[in-house]
């Protein structure tokens, strides 16, 4: 009897696979909205409690109970919390994230004209984080106990103890005030001059990677190491492949799945990240508007970026789920 060893052909394998992996991923995505419900039911609660009257603030020292009364009536402030957590997701369904208590301008507006510059500043320090962060581990993980190894061990260590802000002055300390390179503070738009756009932004951007890329480098230095020690590699070593081609063709990507794990993790904390860094540049985005709506006790700016930073933090988890079976043939295969 003869038997068949082949294959089955690779048109009808990836195409029922890719099938198999839009069903994951779109069973991820409708998980991902009760969770997001139940963040915004704990955010508006914990809103709730928050000290202070926003009524009487508004009314004035002077005010009657009268008119405090009629502006917590105005607000929509009177009916109870169920009532009044509907009517902020009804409203959040529309795009109508309510009125800012202290500038009196639409939440949406706002937050419209805040976020291409905080996703921008996140877009570039993600980028410097990935570029510095591979090459960093690569040069370690080809020279181990070496001093290039020892040396990016070193900085590593220095980066991970080193907040944000402290980076951020530093550099504006060198870059900016000694060496005037670069400027020390401001935003320009990229579509008025795409240049002035990223010098204005790579200072900030510097100091929000230095985190992310110590921990890659140092995540992708062990991984790589663990992946160059296993039989497979050592074979394809043993056809005589060098270093650098059996790296980068079969190392980085068997190496990949904690080095990605760890940068989503770190893009989620660069989310708030913001807040600090972008008080220290002086530059408007989400950061330092939520920062000056705390001071103002502005709750329904408050709610508006609380649910965008949570959003956004929830699609970066939920783009790293989904990398796992690109990235590795055995999760694509359990997908």
């Amino acid at each position: 009897m003869r038997i068949t060893t082949r294959a089955p052909s690779l048109p009808r394998a990836t195409g029922g696979m890719g099938r198999l992996m839009l069903r994951s991923a779109g069973l991820r995505v409708l998980g991902a909205i009760p969770l997001l419900l139940m963040i915004s039911m704990l955010i508006f609660a914990l809103m709730d409690l928050s000290p202070g009257d926003a009524a009487e603030r508004l009314a004035g020292e002077s005010a009657t109970p009268a008119q405090i009364e009629a502006v917590r009536a105005e607000l929509g402030l009177d009916g109870s919390l169920p009532t009044r957590y509907l009517d902020w997701v009804g409203g959040v369904l529309r795009g109508d994230f309510g009125t800012s208590l202290g500038t009196n301008q639409q939440v949406t507006d706002m937050l419209v004209t805040r976020l291409p510059v905080t996703l921008s500043l996140l877009a570039v320090s993600m980028v410097v984080a990935i570029g510095v962060g591979l090459l960093a581990g690569l040069l370690a993980a080809l020279n181990p106990g070496r001093w290039p190894d020892r040396l990016v061990t070193l900085l590593s260590s220095v980066l991970l103890a080193a907040p944000p802000f402290w980076i951020g002055l530093l550099l504006v300390l060198v870059f900016a005030l000694n060496m005037g390179v670069l400027p020390a503070v401001g935003y320009v738009r990229f579509s008025e001059d795409p240049g002035e756009w990223l010098r204005h932004l790579l200072l900030p951007a510097i100091a929000m990677a230095g985190i992310p890329a110590a921990e890659m480098a140092r995540q992708l230095r062990g991984s790589l190491l663990d992946v160059m020690a296993t039989d497979y590699m050592l074979a394809t070593r043993a056809k005589g492949l060098g270093a650098f081609s059996v790296i980068g063709k079969h190392g980085l990507r068997n190496a990949s799945i904690p080095v990605v794990t760890v940068l989503g993790v770190r893009i989620s904390q660069a989310v708030g990240s913001t807040v600090v860094v972008e008080q220290v540049f002086n530059i408007h985005g989400i950061g330092s508007l939520a920062v000056r709506s705390v001071l103002q006790g502005d709750i329904p700016v408050l709610l508006g970026i609380t649910l965008l930073t949570t959003v956004m933090v929830v699609v970066v988890n939920l783009l790293v789920d989904l990398s796992y079976p690109i990235l590795s043939p055995k999760m694509r295969a359990a997908a």
